[in-house]
């Protein structure tokens, strides 16, 4: 019984520091741009220009660079991803999609910058955009007869994206994310909460301006559709992180996990490809690793691979886009994780 006890205060601390922390200054604000990229993005102009027919490099690009506006993990992805590729997108853009965007999506990078730090977020960043490039080689080149009939099938309609309007909202968000969190790195956590405040009022006076209320309420009901499916989820990965770092053992850490070779590499990507991340419960879960010993290289390869692929996602990938690409895609990413954290070890080191 008391250590039960014991577990359920270290789980209810974790909870505790968590709440007051990073709820306000980073999750609203954060939630707030998720609803507003679903609603204000014309998704049939994207897929035009990730169409099969499309240019694949640029293809590829705007597929890496808009994927981390997509907030979803691992699961949550597939449908997404599976829906661009069956309305017409390239297979190599669906998956760097299918990657990126779990893997470095703007809410996980808030979070993990709150958490973790500025380092561990261009490192995160850059990690995922590199290896997407090479994901949808990949894929193409796996799979690239059968992508020929496809773009016999599929024809590319582009289309305007977003309003000038709407990007301005869109970079008032992002600064509504940033500038707490980063410009004050000192002092009370309630100064971060003024200036909070201070850029959530001219995001709401800018909306009131120039959207109707009808957009508002749509753009609120995608923002709840994240908060409903996200921070239940979110909120029990970060209870569990709080009794695992109460239980598990540092010596394991250190011997498994600490330093940068590619043993410890290649044993944290397999842990975050088996292991199911909702998104940004990785970020809390790495950073109990990393106080328990664990190397930044490994830690870095477990933050990709964590939200990346789950072995829940393996089954779903199979399902919607075959076996075959699923066990191509799975192979590459462990492969590519492996190497991803092994390389950071050195630079970090």
């Amino acid at each position: 019984m008391e250590i039960f006890i014991t577990l359920l205060l270290a789980g209810l601390d974790a909870l505790k520091d968590y709440i007051a922390l990073h709820v306000v200054t980073s999750l609203i604000p954060a939630f707030l741009l998720a609803g507003a990229i679903m609603t204000f993005i014309s998704r049939e102009a994207i897929i035009g220009y990730l169409g099969s027919a499309a240019n694949k490099v640029s293809s590829f690009g705007i597929a890496a660079v808009g994927s981390p506006f997509v907030t979803a993990c691992s699961c949550t992805v597939i449908p997404i991803a599976s829906g661009i590729y069956y309305g017409g997108a390239g297979i190599g853009a669906a998956f760097v999609l299918l990657w990126v965007a779990p893997a470095s999506n703007i809410l996980a990078l808030v979070y993990t910058g709150s958490i973790l730090g500025a380092g561990m977020v261009v490192a995160r960043l850059v990690a995922a955009l590199s290896v997407s490039f090479v994901v949808g080689a990949v894929m193409l080149f796996s799979f690239r007869r059968e992508e020929q009939q496809r773009t016999l099938t599929f024809q590319a309609t582009r289309g305007r994206v977003m309003t000038k309007r709407d990007i301005i909202l869109l970079l008032l968000l992002v600064a509504s994310l940033v500038v707490p969190n980063y410009a004050i790195q000192s002092g009370p956590y309630l100064y971060k909460v003024y200036v909070w405040a201070a850029t959530m009022a001219v995001v709401a006076i800018y909306a009131w301006r120039v959207k109707s209320w009808k957009e508002i309420k749509s753009w609120l009901e995608e923002t709840w559709w994240f908060v409903r499916r996200i921070f239940p989820l979110l909120l029990a990965g970060i209870f569990i992180v709080g009794i695992i770092g109460a239980v598990l053992p540092e010596e394991w850490i250190k011997t498994w996990l600490g330093g940068e070779g590619l043993q410890q590499s290649f044993l944290a990507t397999l842990i975050g490809a088996i292991t199911y991340f909702a998104t940004m419960t990785e970020a809390p879960f790495v950073d109990t690793l990393m106080n328990l010993g664990m190397g930044k290289g490994p830690a870095l390869a477990l933050l990709l691979t964590g939200p990346g692929i789950s072995l829940p996602s393996w089954l779903a990938i199979a399902r919607v886009f075959g076996v075959k690409k699923a066990v191509v895609y799975i192979l590459t990413i462990i492969v590519l994780g492996t190497l991803v954290g092994w390389v950071a070890g050195f630079i970090f080191g």
